[in-house]
């Protein structure tokens, strides 16, 4: 499996799922079709959505997960992140690119107004669980590395600075903060 089948079969899970909002759905779609594959490209899948994750190891990302969701530990990060992937790869690679850009998203606009967290931990174990079911066994723990990158030491800051969240996340501001 390769980045362009994942995301393929990320879009197809969002596609087989009566509420494309639903990110839990998805996330179990994308395991159900998963299970389908030989485990070789399981593991590689695996490897994709943690190269993903690192991709999207940013602290403006983190900074407006902080603002969607009322505050962000790692785990939430973690969890807003595997949200993000099931939004499939446009949305994905434009909130990388610029994070205020989910400002524009109908999800996180809705969320704003109904006071909704957005997250997905099961996201997380899409390959751990496809694994399982095709194989019975646990995924090989050794089959997949994590690297993250250092965040920008420009943002380390205290994401409760309303002030600099307004200047670098303009219109996630304008959504999240009175």
């Amino acid at each position: 499996m390769d980045l362009e089948q994942f995301w393929n079969l990320i879009e197809q899970a969002r596609g087989g799922v009566a509420d494309a909002t639903d990110s839990e759905d998805i996330a179990d779609q994308a395991t159900a079709l998963l299970a389908a594959h030989e485990p070789r490209q399981i593991i590689d899948a695996q490897q994709i959505l943690w190269d993903l994750m690192a991709a999207s190891f940013q602290a403006p990302v983190w900074a407006a997960a902080y603002l969607i969701n009322g505050g962000c530990s790692d785990d939430g990060f973690d969890y807003f992140r595997g949200w993000l992937i099931c939004q499939g790869r446009t949305v994905f690679e434009q909130v990388v690119a610029d994070a205020d850009q989910l400002a524009d998203l109908p999800a996180v606009r809705a969320a704003a107004a109904e006071g909704i967290d957005l997250e997905s931990e099961q996201t997380l174990s899409i390959a751990w669980d496809a694994y399982e079911a095709a194989t019975g066994e646990e995924l090989p723990g050794d089959a997949f590395t994590i690297n993250y990158p250092a965040l920008d030491p420009a943002w380390n800051f205290d994401f409760e600075d309303n002030c600099k969240i307004a200047a670098r996340l303009p219109r996630m501001a304008a959504l999240y903060l009175d």
